[in-house]
């Protein structure tokens, strides 16, 4: 896991694909757009690899699903980034669904906003694991 590498340099694709049992191809799709959109950096020739740009309790679990999944809402209409209005709804205001789908956004947004790479580190040692999150992150 590149957070628990954290300052110590540079990690290769393949010692990470072979770490945490992930296909190198799949692996090298991930860290490229991590590292596009700031949250890797990556070094060329001999000592390279990924790392972190930026510290552990800087990146939120959060950031990474909406970098690698997509949005949070459970459904379009909540969303704060990908919005569709469904095409069977009347009413958004009073519309049932939405409220609770809406509330379930805001619940699940704030855990993992608030949820560092640090955090998570701390958590997976406190129950004596070495892995903290899928994604080699």
């Amino acid at each position: 896991m590149l957070a628990g590498e954290y300052g110590h340099g540079p990690v290769l694709i393949s010692d990470l694909a072979a770490r945490e049992g992930i296909p190198r191809k799949f692996l090298e799709l991930i860290l490229l757009e991590l590292k596009n959109q700031g949250i890797l950096g990556s070094k060329k020739g001999k000592g390279g690899g990924y790392f972190l740009g930026k510290p552990p309790k800087a990146i939120t679990v959060g950031n990474l699903i909406r970098v690698l999944e997509g949005p949070l809402a459970p459904i379009p209409c909540v969303s704060r980034t990908a919005y569709a209005k469904c095409e069977e709804c009347k009413d958004e205001q009073t519309c049932g669904v939405r409220l609770i789908m809406k509330e379930v956004r805001d619940s699940i947004a704030g855990i993992l906003d608030s949820t560092t790479l640090e955090d998570v580190l701390k958590q997976s040692e406190h129950a004596g694991g070495k892995r903290a999150l899928t994604y080699a992150i």
